[in-house]
Parts: C-alpha cells; sequence; structure tokens
C-alpha cells in the first residue's frame, strides 16, 4: 500500500540530498583550488628565491646563501633543489632531481620514492639558460586536503540532517489535517451517518470531504428507506393478521363439529400466531435499531415493575402447558426507556415458554446488585450447546430446522442490551438442565 508521506518526503529528500552533494562537491572544489595555487605559488616562491641568490656570471660557483635556509622557510615538507646548466650537468643540488620537461611551471613527479610537487625557472647564464628546480612531498597538501574533506563531510552531515528533519516536519505537518479527519472518522459510531464538517478543512481536502458527505447522504437515504420498509411492514402485516385470527377463531366456532375442519382451522391459528409474532419483532427490532436509538430516551425506572408487568401476560401461556412460571423481583432503577425493556423481557421469557416442555419451569429474576442490575430467566429446557451460543445473537439464526421461531429474540436482546450498555450471557442453569440467560445493566 503506498503512502503519500513517504512519496513526499521521496520527492523531497532525494533532491535535497543530491543537490547537498553537488553543493559539497562544489565547495569542495572552491576551496581545495585556492590552497593548491597558494602551495604552488610558495614553490614558485621559492624556486624564485632560490634564483634570486645565484651568483651573477658564474652560477656554477654556488649560492650566496645556504639553500637549505630558504627552501625550508615556513616549509615543513622535506624539499631538494637542483641548479643545472644548458647541458644538463648539475651545478648545484640533488642530483636525482627529475628533468624538466615540458614548459609547465609546476608539475607532479617522484622522488626519492616518494610523490613530489616540483617548480623549475630557467633564468639566463653565461652559457645559456639555466634551470633552478624545486621540489618538495605532499605531505602538508594531503593534510590540508584531509581537513578540507572533514570538515565539509562534517557540515554536510548535519545540513543533511537538519534539512531532512525540517522536511519531515513539514511533511508531518502539511499531512496533519488528514490526521484530523481520521481520528474523526474513526471517532464515530458505526451508525452515525452525519454529515462532516468542512469548516477549517484545507482547501485541498474540502473536495474530498463533499464527496464522502455526498457518499454518507446516500448511504443514510437508503438506510431510512429500509427502515421505513422493514417499520411500514410491521404495521402493516399486524392489522391484517389480526383480523385474520378473529375469523379464524370465528370459523373455528362455527365448525366445531368438523374435526378435520378444526384441526385444519388450528394449524392455521398456530401459522397465524407465527406470523403476528415475527411482525412483533420485526417492529421491536426496528424500534431497538442504533440509529433509531438515542441516550436522551432513556430515564430512570423500576426494572422489576415491568418486568412484573410483562410476566403476567404469559401466565395463561405457561398454564397451557402446565409449566411452572415463577419470579423473583426486587426493586431494581436503572435508567432505560420502557418499551424497549418490556420487548427484551417479552423476548426471554416467550423464549424460555417456547422452548421449555411440559411441566418444565421457568424462573424470572431482577434484582440489584453490587455492580448495577441482574435480569435473568432461567428454563428447564433444552438448553444451547456452548459451541452454539455465539450464534443465536445473530439475526434469523435457529439451533435446527425444527426450531419454534424466527432466530431474531435474541437479536432483538442483543441489541436492546447493547442500547442500554448492558452484557448478554448464556449458561446453564446450577444443578440442573436448561438455560440462563442473564442481563448485567449498568446502575442508573
Amino acid at each position: 500500500m503506498s503512502s503519500i508521506r513517504l512519496r513526499l518526503l521521496k520527492w523531497l529528500v532525494a533532491p535535497i540530498l543530491v543537490f547537498n552533494l553537488l553543493a559539497a562537491s562544489l565547495t569542495y572544489l572552491l576551496a581545495w583550488t585556492p590552497a593548491q595555487l597558494a602551495f604552488d605559488q610558495g614553490l614558485l616562491d621559492a624556486a624564485t628565491g632560490l634564483a634570486a641568490r645565484l651568483r651573477p656570471g658564474n652560477p656554477a660557483m654556488g649560492l650566496e646563501l645556504p639553500a637549505a635556509q630558504v627552501l625550508q622557510a615556513g616549509a615543513p615538507d622535506p624539499s631538494w633543489f637542483v641548479v643545472r646548466d644548458a647541458h644538463g650537468r648539475v651545478l648545484a643540488g640533488d642530483p636525482a632531481f627529475p628533468r624538466r620537461e615540458g614548459a609547465e611551471p609546476v608539475r607532479d613527479d617522484r622522488m626519492h620514492g616518494q610523490p613530489v610537487r616540483i617548480a623549475s625557472l630557467l633564468v639566463p647564464g653565461r652559457h645559456g639558460p639555466v634551470e633552478v628546480g624545486v621540489a618538495r612531498t605532499l605531505s602538508q597538501r594531503q593534510q590540508v586536503r584531509s581537513a578540507i574533506v572533514r570538515a565539509l563531510v562534517l557540515l554536510e552531515v548535519l545540513f543533511s540532517l537538519a534539512l531532512v528533519g525540517l522536511v519531515w516536519f513539514s511533511v508531518g505537518n502539511g499531512l496533519a489535517p488528514l490526521a484530523r479527519l481520521r481520528a474523526r472518522l474513526d471517532a464515530r459510531g458505526s451508525h452515525d451517518l452525519a454529515p462532516l464538517d468542512d469548516s477549517g478543512m484545507p482547501r485541498e481536502l474540502t473536495p474530498l470531504v463533499a464527496a464522502f458527505n455526498a457518499l454518507l447522504g446516500r448511504i443514510a437515504a437508503g438506510a431510512r428507506a429500509q427502515d421505513d420498509f422493514r417499520a411500514n411492514v410491521a404495521h402493516q402485516l399486524r392489522t391484517p393478521l389480526a383480523g385474520l385470527r378473529l375469523q379464524l377463531e370465528w370459523l373455528a366456532g362455527r365448525h366445531r363439529d368438523d374435526p378435520e375442519t378444526v384441526r385444519s382451522v388450528e394449524l392455521l391459528l398456530q401459522a397465524n400466531e407465527r406470523m403476528i409474532r415475527q411482525a412483533n419483532q420485526l417492529l421491536s427490532l426496528e424500534r431497538a435499531g442504533p440509529d433509531r436509538f438515542e441516550q436522551t430516551q432513556l430515564v430512570p425506572l423500576d426494572l422489576s415493575a415491568i418486568v412484573g408487568e410483562s410476566v403476567q401476560t404469559f401466565v395463561e401461556q405457561a398454564l397451557r402447558k402446565d409449566i411452572d412460571l415463577g419470579f423473583e423481583l426486587a426493586p431494581a432503577r436503572i435508567r432505560g426507556e420502557r418499551h424497549m425493556l418490556r420487548d427484551l423481557v417479552d423476548n426471554l421469557v416467550d423464549n424460555a415458554l417456547r422452548y421449555t416442555p411440559a411441566q418444565g419451569k421457568v424462573t424470572v429474576q431482577c434484582r440489584a446488585t453490587a455492580d448495577g442490575v441482574l435480569f435473568a430467566v432461567e428454563d428447564s429446557g433444552p438448553g444451547i450447546p456452548l459451541e452454539k451460543r455465539a450464534q443465536v445473537f445473530q439475526r434469523f439464526v435457529r439451533l435446527d430446522q425444527h426450531s419454534q421461531g424466527s432466530g431474531l429474540g435474541l437479536a432483538i436482546v442483543r441489541e436492546i442490551a447493547a442500547a442500554h450498555g448492558a452484557r448478554v450471557e448464556l449458561g446453564d442453569v446450577e444443578g440442573a438442565r436448561g438455560l440462563r440467560v442473564a442481563v448485567d445493566f449498568p446502575p442508573a
């Protein structure tokens, strides 16, 4: 995955380093060339001074002053000299001194196995031009060159690090609006589709924010359409299904002497009841959706009172199946939304009664705890295997094809619990067969 930061750094740091290297090379040339010329000029001055001390008219008779004083004046490097006549005979100095070749007054050569720099002059003599030459080793030059290189390397490293740091800081500061935009998006909930505020955004990010807001608008419109469709379907189904139930009950009453008709009507009534329940669950699921729920809807209330009201409506259903429906209620204050909590309690109690066999037992508990409020429903039904407990909270998931219901009950419970900041846990009934569903609410 490509990175804008790395691309900017690559296109900024690489040219800076190249130009820095070129500048260092130019600086080296500007520093070393004058030093080289100064060394050569000093060598020529030594040769000129040596030539000035030749005895006029008789160079072979020697020099007015010792040559060593002239050569070593201000020159720490070993030096040699030579005086040759026009025929190449050495009149004074070192016989191993290289002969002059070409017209260059200063040249590089080797003497006594060492690299040397030589300056030679031609002065007029009685029998023709006389060559005066001076040679010095390159030790001092190399020391000066090394000092220049070390200083330049140190300066270039410091300047390069400073420039890279400045570029890094500048790129990071330039990309800071992107980081702030990402942080604002990360802080949003999964269902927050409100448009982004583009105030204070750089001009380059404004089209991106506008396009993102347009996308959020389309997503929000699609989500609203889905929610409205689900709510409309649930509302539209409830009324005709209730009317159909009344008609079926009336039909069963008129044909009570016909067993086949009664059996068919009972099956239709069961199917109608399932459809009514599914419509109610769809409506509950739509009402519990995060996009429809706001924290401002939570008000202080007593959960035990809601549980007591809900349990009373299931007494007849429990009697029909000969199920012992009991409850243990104690005052339990929480912050919640009454209708959603009633849906949560209804779904858990209804599931327990549906899956508990005849002559079974269902116990509903509600009490305050040290950490908040506990609401639990225990039944003596078949329970849920451990490996399937995580799946049953998904929508339309049933344990098997023969299970009753639509697979929405626990999904609704999870949505409502999440909206109230509660935690749902599935467990075993202590010392008996069955399932225990516990919902832990935070304190009010």
